[in-house]
């Protein structure tokens, strides 16, 4: 398997390029994928909100971003696209859901990653569906189910 992945940082935070490295390449295979190339953007909350404008009309940051790339099928890549990360976002939202951050971080990358496939959650059979994906993958990192609740909670 060939992984290439471009991790910029617009803030020295989240999870380190080997992390990143692994998490994607455990998705691929099991989403029997393999030489891909993609570029993983960790910003701040400046720069999500601008991005959620300008694609999505929706004037917040947010947690993960994803573009994906039409590549004219005469041109030889296999670039999957560009993943946008909001380091604040996903820091505030581990403190809320008491998620450890690590296990966050997994999260928003296998889900961004899986948009980038194809994958997505505008009814309730897709949501299942990436879900699904989402907990085997993330199981497979030894990352808890990210949709479990602590019911004893009040």
């Amino acid at each position: 398997m060939n992984v290439h992945i471009d991790v910029q940082r617009v803030l020295a935070a989240g999870p380190s390029a080997a992390d990143i490295q692994h998490w994607v390449e455990v998705a691929l295979k099991y989403e029997q994928q393999e030489n891909i190339e993609l570029t993983l953007r960790i910003v701040d909350e400046t720069e999500s909100a601008a991005l959620n404008q300008q694609y999505r009309l929706k004037n917040y940051a947010t947690n993960v971003l994803s573009f994906t790339y039409d590549i004219p099928a005469e041109v030889e890549m296999n670039l999957l696209g560009d993943l946008v990360i909001c380091a604040p976002v996903v820091q505030r939202e581990a403190v809320e859901q008491g998620k450890p951050e690590q296990a966050h971080w997994a999260h928003m990358v296998i889900h961004g990653l899986l948009h980038l496939l194809g994958f997505d959650h505008l009814n309730d059979a897709d949501a299942k569906e990436m879900e699904t994906h989402e907990i085997l993958i993330l199981a497979q990192l030894e990352f808890p189910n990210p949709y479990e609740t602590d019911e004893t909670e009040g």
